[in-house]
């Protein structure tokens, strides 16, 4: 299947389509052709990519709390969407820490409600939520989880993304199930490991941290340099959520639980990340060891993508070393006022080529 090609002419409802991930992700479905509408609070920095790109010109842009259900459902009745993809989230750990409340309720009743428009629609036939690689209860030990693990987060973030996976397991098995136990609507969810790439403007969040020291020159200040996270560019998890939004409206027994991650060569340390994105951008850049105390964060992560890879076929484009360097990239583009939609147009096409030479190795 030709992912790209399969969304043109097709209606597309994505929440929290002003984020970081949700602006890549509309980018290549208007791209595509696709008849997005997205449905998010504004966008959550300043600046942003979803303004930089002029998105909310380019798409029918709705703005509206996913916690609001009355709000959510005009706009997604009106959008008459034929595939939901699912992003709107509180995303950040230390933030879930002084707001839980409010982590809670969009993460965990923002899912809620996304699903009863979806139960009360006649016109979805594919629906995937995306949540975290954080769902897993963290044991600290040095292989990947694999999608049976128990689901148990930590923080408020982690364990609220696991409450939302919870959610949409309870929907299913309620409301998209027939009496004989056969699914009636595809229904995935995709725990996706941490993503990096250009446009990414949020705090506590390693490239943007390194890209504000690099346009500041000052030092990088790294506060936890030895923790292991599953790090991936930012279209690895985005083109395994719009394969599986494909797969399975074609064919439903597609429908599951996916890991979405790097390949275990590619799951780094902080500090060995910061290494490499002082590498790429140069100018005497360098960075500093400076814990500040900060609430629990796990020390090691990573994700078994074993599942995806034998269900699709699907392998990743791009290791690290790449991945830093197109953000690298996007980030002296934006610097020197060059024209950061081209650049995304030619690293979407790159990392399209790069998928095509994998399959036929």
């Amino acid at each position: 299947m030709d992912i790209v090609s399969f969304y043109r002419g097709k209606r597309v409802f994505v929440t929290g389509h002003t984020g970081f991930k949700g602006s890549w992700l509309c980018k290549l479905l208007l791209n595509a052709g696709a008849i997005v509408t997205g449905y998010s609070l504004e966008p959550p920095t300043k600046p942003s990519l979803f303004e930089a790109l002029d998105l909310g010109e380019k798409m029918h842009s709705v703005i509206g709390d996913i916690r609001d259900l009355e709000r959510l459902k005009e706009a997604f009745d009106e959008a008459q969407p034929e595939i939901v993809l699912h992003l709107a989230a509180q995303p950040i750990v230390r933030d879930s820490y002084k707001d839980p409340v409010y982590t809670y309720e969009t993460n965990v009743m923002g899912t809620v409600n996304i699903l009863e428009c979806v139960r009360q629609s006649k016109t979805v036939r594919s629906f995937l939520n995306v949540t975290t690689d954080k769902v897993y209860k963290n044991k600290e030990w040095i292989w990947g989880y694999r999608e049976e693990e128990e689901l148990d987060g930590f923080d408020p973030y982690s364990n609220s993304k696991s409450c939302s996976e919870l959610v949409t397991h309870s929907y299913k098995n309620s409301f998209f199930t027939d009496a004989q136990g056969n699914p009636t609507l595809p229904i995935s969810t995709a725990r996706a490991g941490n993503v990096i790439g250009g446009g990414d403007f949020g705090n506590d969040r390693i490239i943007p941290d390194c890209f504000r020291a690099a346009a500041e020159k000052r030092d990088i200040v790294v506060r936890n340099p030895y923790s292991t996270r599953p790090y991936q560019h930012v279209l690895e998890p985005l083109y395994v959520y719009l394969m599986i939004a494909a797969r399975q409206y074609e064919d439903i027994s597609y429908a599951g639980w996916y890991n979405v991650g790097p390949d275990e060569a590619d799951c780094f340390r902080t500090g060995a990340l910061v290494d490499t994105f002082v590498r790429h951008w140069g100018e005497g850049l360098k960075w500093v060891n400076r814990y500040d105390g900060g609430p629990h964060e796990a020390n090691f992560l990573k994700l078994d993508c074993s599942k995806v890879k034998f269900v699709f076929g699907w392998q990743p484009h791009w290791n690290l070393d790449q991945a830093v360097m197109r953000s690298v990239e996007w980030y002296k583009c934006y610097l020197s006022g060059g024209d950061i939609s081209a650049c995304m147009d030619s690293q979407i096409a790159a990392f399209l080529q790069s998928g095509t030479e994998c399959k036929e190795k």
